[in-house]
Parts: C-alpha cells; structure tokens; sequence
C-alpha cells in the first residue's frame, strides 16, 4: 500500500509542477504578438483539457481496488504521457517564436 501512495503522491507533485509551466506559457500567450495569440492561446486550451484527462485519471487512480489498480495505473500512464509530450513541444515551439 506504501509504495501505492508514494506513486500517486508523486504524480501529484510533477502535476502541480506542470500546472505552473502552463501558468507560464498562458502568460506568454497573452503577451505574443497578435498573429502567434491565437496559435498560443490554443496550445493552452489543449494542454489544461491534457490535464483535466490526467487529474480526472489520477483521481480514479486514487479510489481504485487493489484489483483494478493495475488497469486503471496504465490508463493514467498513458494520459500522463501524451500530457508530458503535449507540454514539452509546446515549451518548445514558445521558445522557437520568441
């Protein structure tokens, strides 16, 4: 059970430190220039939909059985996965524009 709490408890303090980068590239897209906004503003609206699908998992994850754990442990895998490739490129791609 120890080790079960100590990787929700994980995934839980990287999602907290994924919220705050995209806190920083909504302020950059704010700030972008008139023609890269909405561009930018859109990144943002996927990221925070990539991360209610992730929090929504994370908390399955949290009231599953011991026998689903496994199941519902790959599930959230996955989410975190397309979550953490979504918001690496789109870092990538505010830093490449300015």
């Amino acid at each position: 059970m120890k080790k079960r709490e100590e990787y929700i408890e994980t995934m839980t303090k990287q999602l907290k430190e994924w919220s705050a980068r995209i806190d920083e590239l909504e302020i950059k897209a704010r700030t972008a220039k008139a023609d890269m906004k909405v561009v930018y503003e859109q990144r943002v609206r996927e990221l925070k939909d990539k991360r209610e699908d992730v929090t929504r998992k994370l908390h399955e994850l949290k009231g599953a059985s011991n026998e689903a754990w496994d199941a519902v442990k790959t599930g959230v895998e996955k989410a975190w996965g397309e979550f953490k490739d979504a918001l690496s490129d789109a870092r990538d791609k505010f830093k490449k524009a300015g």
